[in-house]
């Protein structure tokens, strides 16, 4: 194992000191305990012992990988981040840097040569480069304000960088200068809020510098620096919407130019053309003529909805991007999309294809891959980029997350309900899988999982409907265990056979529960008719599907149908509150965590109003509108005389999309009711929860509720 040096060869540069005293590296012991390899089961203290993986990259020549990966100390609340390089041929893994500081966001030069990456290792987080074998460590940029992306030209003379930029004020200190004690914020429209951060004035925008032996220069903000929009997108701000052309003289980005109201209802986001020479910027979704400045006329629809994450194809003649047709629907299909750079055209790759678009990667300029969400599995595809079928080319009961291609070489990250992140060499001619990393190998040889089930249940309207159940570890089909029925968030997410660090089956049934996971109406992977059917329908044929999937799998003879419980999170939450009032004495217990509950006072609360829109209807107000009064005449607080039942709620004191009040009204309702309840706010999440104490006092609210009112309650014969 490399050990980075103490004293970097960044002196001569003048890029920051060189003799700045490191600290000592985190530490990190994943060794699993006697009593736990004994026990063999999983529990959450295994769960935070193992390493997460991901952001892999291919070497220009296929040979190696690199990869961050993060690891945490319980006892000191926090984690790392470190850099790890991988040779294809031997399995060989190297660790590139210490715990001492995180690095992340690996990438590599255009001749395989150099490891660019982040890294907070001078105080801030800035640009760094390394060599392959973890050596030659220099420091590339010296900004007074955090690096939070970047990405080097093809032909190296340039990069583009992302940072916050101050564009309005926002504080009253800022404004009544004289009042610098004041802690107010004063807004005139929308959003005042997004996600987990109050708008402050701040905005991430996209710079272009100079980069060459000296480094990284400042550069120039290509948003203009009263643009008080992101690029890329908020909440997200994934990196991925930002691409180089080949040649190194144009930068594409995703961006919504929207303010105030108009951005809070609008999902309008458009693929730009950033011309490095001139300075010049081209709106390809809704081109002008750079002369004149007037509209193209063009024979395609116009791409009102989200139009995402643009790839140069190797020649520079076109942009594939993912585009959603209809305004104001997140969840609508992305489709690919392929822009032609000489004619302005576009056409459509995916029309006949009735599945989400992903991570899509050029191979030469003739076909393009991607991943897609198929019956509750992620799988990566291909189709031609003239006219051609969409082909499947994996198959499995799987989540191939993201792939990273290079010199006719594959590697995907890929992971099931019963296995984190683990990196798979795809064979391109035929799709077959050959694991090539054990990253929590110690995990897997001295832990037991669950048997997952894949179970086809018939919904009331006589459609089959794809539900995953997870059995106890050591199952005994001659015993009766507790049940519990899962509830996806979203609500347009899809239950996919894939691993979570927060709502995780395997650690469930570890506990001896047996998981019931529907892929019900609303979510992905089972085409557009069966996601769109939630949307202004929450409470009627998607509260069905979850009733048939726990009716179905309670006849079995190991199902103990008087010890069942109901959890979910998000919209999962909003369906725990809302089956707390129609379950008819099904679940023991409930819990939710951030749900929805309110309905007129979440349109109030919340923050991207295109979703509620789209998903309720309509505002509250709107009294001509039927789905809409539908919608609110169907909020769970209407429900409350109906419950019987304890309940926990978990909820997040930043979270803005569905704010902490909703989680505090259904608190109050149930104890005014004389339910038993308890409420478990976190101070410092938002809508999940990440931090490693946090996430243990979650889970044993979590497992202690359920053991309380679903294991210990009365049942018969085990």
């Amino acid at each position: 194992m490399k050990k980075i040096i103490l004293m970097m060869a960044i002196a001569a540069l003048g890029l920051g000191a060189c003799d700045r005293q490191r600290p000592e590296p985190l530490k990190i012991d994943n060794a699993l305990t006697a009593g736990e390899i004994a026990a063999g089961l999983f529990t959450p203290e295994v769960m935070w012992k193992m390493s997460r993986a991901g952001g892999a990259a291919l070497s220009p020549d296929g040979k190696r990988f690199v990869y961050q990966q993060t690891d945490y100390n319980m006892a000191e609340n926090r984690g790392v981040t470190t850099l790890w390089i991988e040779e294809l041929d031997t399995k060989a893994v190297t660790r590139l840097s210490d715990g001492t500081s995180n690095s992340l966001a690996p990438r590599w030069s255009a001749d395989g040569r150099h490891i660019y990456f982040l890294s907070d290792r001078s105080g801030s987080m800035q640009v760094w480069e390394m060599s392959p074998a973890g050596g030659d460590v220099r420091q590339l940029s010296d900004f007074a304000r955090d690096v939070e992306g970047f990405g080097i030209s093809p032909r190296g003379d340039k990069a583009w960088y992302v940072q916050r930029v101050q564009v309005a004020d926002r504080r009253s200190a800022d404004i009544h200068k004289d009042m610098d004690k004041s802690k107010a914020r004063i807004y005139d429209d929308l959003m005042v809020r997004h996600w987990d951060y109050w708008d402050e004035g701040e905005h991430l925008h996209i710079f272009v510098g100079d980069f060459g032996p000296e480094g990284l220069k400042e550069g120039q903000d290509i948003l203009g620096p009263d643009a008080a929009w992101d690029a890329p997108l908020a909440p997200y701000f994934d990196m991925a919407e930002i691409a180089w052309n080949n040649a190194g003289t144009m930068l594409a980005y995703t961006c919504k130019p929207l303010t105030g109201t108009e951005y809070a209802v609008s999902t309008d986001s458009d693929i730009f053309v950033y011309d490095v020479a001139s300075g010049a910027t081209q709106n390809i979704c809704k081109p002008t003529n750079f002369n004149t400045g007037e509209p193209i006329e063009r024979l395609q629809e116009n791409l009102p909805g989200y139009d995402k994450y643009p790839v140069w194809s190797p020649d520079d003649s076109k942009i594939a991007f993912l585009s959603q047709r209809r305004a104001g629907n997140e969840s609508d299909k992305a489709r690919l999309f392929l822009y032609d750079c000489a004619t302005a055209e576009m056409r459509d790759l995916t029309e006949d294809f009735d599945y989400n678009a992903q991570n899509v990667v050029w191979e030469g300029n003739d076909r393009l891959w991607f991943v897609a969400p198929i019956e509750g599995t992620l799988q990566i595809c291909r189709v031609a980029a003239v006219d051609g079928e969409v082909e499947v080319l994996t198959k499995g009961d799987h989540s191939i997350n993201a792939f990273t291609m290079a010199s006719g070489r594959i590697v995907a990250e890929l992971a099931t309900i019963s296995s984190a992140p683990e990196f798979y060499a795809v064979n391109p001619a035929d799709g077959t899988l050959e694991q090539i990393s054990a990253i929590n190998r110690a995990v897997y040889e001295n832990i037991r999982m669950g048997e997952v089930q894949k179970r086809w249940v018939r919904t009331t309207d006589g459609k089959q409907m794809l539900t995953w159940v997870i059995l106890p570890p050591d199952f005994d089909p001659a015993k009766k265990y507790p049940t519990l029925l899962y509830c996806e968030g979203g609500p347009q997410s899809v239950v996919a056979n894939g691993w979570s660090y927060r709502w995780n089956f395997q650690l469930m049934a570890a506990q001896g529960y047996v998981v019931v996971a529907p892929n019900r109406r609303g979510v992905p992977s089972f085409g557009q008719e069966w996601l769109d059917q939630i949307s202004g329908d929450y409470s009627g044929q998607n509260i069905r599907d979850y009733l048939s999937a726990i009716d179905d799998v309670a006849r079995e003879p190991w199902a103990d149908e008087t010890r069942m419980g109901c959890v979910g999170a998000s919209y999962g939450g909003y369906s725990v509150y809302f089956l707390a009032g129609c379950h008819e004495k099904r679940f023991k217990a409930f819990i939710a965590h951030c749900g929805i509950f309110d309905f007129e006072a979440m349109y109030g609360q919340t923050e991207e109003l295109f979703f509620i829109n789209n998903d309720y209807g309509g505002p509250y107000w709107d009294t001509a509108n039927a789905t809409a009064q539908r919608s609110y005449a169907n909020s769970p607080h209407k429900f409350v005389a109906k419950w019987d039942t304890p309940i926990l709620i978990f909820t997040g004191e930043r979270d803005y999309r569905i704010p902490y009040t909703q989680s505090l009204e259904a608190f109050t309702a149930a104890r005014v009711r004389g339910i038993p309840a308890r409420l478990v706010e976190f101070q410092d999440e938002a809508h999940q929860v990440f931090k490693p104490q946090n996430s243990m006092v979650w889970n044993r609210e979590f497992f202690g509720w359920l053991d309380r009112y679903v294991k210990q309650a009365p049942h018969g014969n085990q």
